[in-house]
């Protein structure tokens, strides 16, 4: 499974579990109060929590900028003639300006 999409979904799965804990409680409070209190939790415990996934979707991303960086220098080499694409120059061995006669 995608990194990306694991870490979102442990995101996900961490503010509904505070958030129905928050709920759960009987304090007299707004349930949007409760809900942004859930949000602040869940952000805090995410960083302990889901530190690994983190690092993991950083990897994920580093290879991915490595490849795009890779590829975007064979490009602009190619395009500056510095690679050799093994097709240049060549004439089959007849001079076409020559005359048959």
């Amino acid at each position: 499974m995608n990194p990306m999409l694991k870490y979102t979904l442990a995101r996900i799965g961490l503010f509904v579990a505070v958030a129905a804990i928050l709920v759960v409680i009987p304090v007299p409070l707004h349930i949007l109060i409760k809900l942004a209190i859930a949000v602040l939790v869940s952000a805090l415990l995410s960083l302990f929590l889901l530190k690994g996934l983190r690092d993991d979707v950083a990897h994920q991303l580093a290879g991915a900028q490595q490849r795009r960086a890779a590829e975007k220098e064979r490009l602009r080499s190619a395009l500056a003639g510095d690679e050799q694409t093994g097709g240049e120059n060549q004439t089959g061995g007849e001079n076409k300006d020559s005359d048959p006669a």
